[in-house]
């Protein structure tokens, strides 16, 4: 490649330290384009141009493209400088032959190509690595007036390409994290709070609507007066952040439907410039509806609860002093009172798997004439369409039927080995509200007759049903055939009941 070395200074070598000396002692005879004497003014006046410039150039002479170069270019051939010094282009950068023997072509036939940030993969220390630079090529005319070489100018952008590459990546990872996040995000810019940037779980709040873009009062025009305007108009103003949480807003997620109210949390940031100036505001939260109506439907509860003790309590009071007072012996009195609290205790047990939201009508039956059925064959038989019933309702009727069972045993037809007992229900929806229609009918009993006085039994099927808010109605019918009972209930939901209950404790 350097041939023989021989001393042939110039004075159009002056410039870099390093290319001069390589120059002058380079055997240019074993090239191309010959001993330096014999080159022409155009390519000494190059050189002299390029030595002395500090941004990396190479002059591909003659057709061959033979490369010489300064000291700036040293930098970016790295490990193939000396080598590249006097060799052909094409040759000299053998990896990237084809991209140079284009650059050839369009500039020794008088063209310019310029290229920006060109990737390309280069082996200059004998592996390869990607390599971006930025290529500016133009002939350089000989004495004859045509193109004798292309000066080339090189200045990698290796370090800045990757840097902003890395910066997009993060940049992008990043949006894609805002994007994804499972809180919502809003970026809102200026003192009209224009949609800047929005994500996935903002659209999933609000409803999908074109709002990039658009002032909050226009994307959203349903929060107008819902006090959000202010609170934003605040915080760009103050520069102070505001945090609201379980903050209640109407929103007109579907274009169809009336707006839905939804519970958020959420902190509205001032964004600052560079030079401190308020430039926007970030808002960031949590739709919390489902929390808030939680904790709710768990304060409802606690009522419930409150109001469910004292009125167990008061009806274990009321049992109790009942069947003392109209038990003829201690012991008649211990189990009435045992058999009156275990019906208790077992609709409760049904209330309490429903988490007191109601039971259904088959489960309340079921459980209460669990202890009256015989083995084998049941003479207690009931039908009818499933219902739901409010958990008062439930208390109510599962008592009353402990005091009709109990009473059947005792007296009626179930007293004998061969009466039954029929329990059968409907829903009446002819009425302003739904009624439970139930009916307990007694056959092939003994022969009933009316008692001569009240018992606190009975007193307890109709009580237990009209009383406060059931507004409900029993009638027992003691039929010579058997004891008939008809029990008349509205059936309110278990939240109205609550709202009902609620209000009887606060004396509306």
């Amino acid at each position: 490649m350097h041939g023989n070395l021989r001393t042939a200074p110039a004075d159009f070598l002056a410039g870099g330290e390093e290319m001069s000396t390589l120059m002058e002692t380079f055997d240019w005879a074993g090239t191309s384009i010959g001993s330096m004497e014999m080159w022409p003014q155009s390519l000494r006046t190059t050189i002299s141009i390029m030595l002395r410039s500090p941004i990396p150039m190479v002059l591909l002479w003659g057709p061959d493209g033979i490369m010489i170069y300064n000291d700036a270019y040293t930098v970016f051939a790295a490990g193939r400088h000396p080598r590249l010094l006097g060799s052909k282009v094409l040759e000299g950068w053998a990896e990237v032959a084809d991209f140079n023997a284009h650059v050839m072509r369009v500039g020794m036939a008088g063209g310019t190509l310029s290229y920006r940030d060109q990737e390309l993969t280069l082996h200059r220390n004998n592996v390869p690595e990607q390599v971006w630079m930025n290529l500016d090529y133009s002939p350089v005319i000989d004495e004859t007036g045509k193109p004798g070489g292309v000066l080339a100018i090189v200045v990698e952008t290796t370090e800045r390409v990757q840097a902003e590459r890395r910066i997009m990546a993060e940049k992008d990872r990043l949006s894609e994290l805002f994007h994804q996040a499972p809180g919502f995000m809003v970026i809102y810019r200026g003192p009209d709070h224009v949609f800047e940037l929005v994500n996935e779980a903002y659209y999933q709040l609000v409803g999908r609507r074109e709002i990039i873009g658009k002032p909050l009062l226009e994307a959203l025009p349903e929060v107008a007066d819902q006090g959000f305007v202010e609170l934003l108009d605040n915080v760009y103003r103050t520069r102070e952040p505001f945090v609201g949480h379980g903050i209640s807003v109407y929103l007109q997620r579907h274009a169809a439907k009336d707006p839905e109210e939804r519970f958020v949390d959420f902190v509205y940031q001032p964004i600052r410039d560079g030079d401190g100036q308020i430039t926007g505001i970030f808002a960031e939260g949590s739709d919390v509806t489902e929390r808030v109506r939680s904790e709710e439907h768990q304060r409802l509860l606690l009522n419930e609860l409150n109001h469910r003790v004292k009125n167990t309590l008061a009806t274990v009071q009321s049992i109790t002093s009942q069947t003392l007072r109209m038990a003829g012996s201690t012991r008649a009195a211990q189990e009435a009172i045992e058999s009156r609290l275990f019906a208790l205790s077992r609709a409760h047990d049904v209330l309490t798997r429903e988490n007191w939201d109601g039971a259904w009508i088959k489960e309340v039956v079921k459980h209460a004439m669990q202890p009256f059925q015989t083995a084998g064959h049941s003479r207690i038989h009931c039908h009818g369409h499933e219902v739901r019933l409010p958990p008062n309702t439930t208390l109510a009727l599962a008592m009353a039927l402990q005091e009709l069972a109990t009473n059947a045993v005792k007296y009626g037809s179930l007293s004998n080995e061969t009466g039954e007992v029929r329990i059968s229900w409907h829903v009446d929806r002819s009425r302003e509200r739904p009624h439970l229609l139930l009916t307990w009918e007694e056959k092939g009993g003994p022969p009933v007759a009316p008692p001569s006085r009240r018992g606190f039994g009975t007193r307890l099927v109709e009580r237990s049903l009209a009383q406060g808010h059931l507004a409900g109605e029993a009638k027992i019918n003691f039929a010579q055939s058997g004891v008939v009972c008809t029990i008349d209930a509205p059936l309110l939901a278990a939240h109205e009941e609550l709202a009902s209950l609620t209000s009887e404790e606060a004396g509306l």
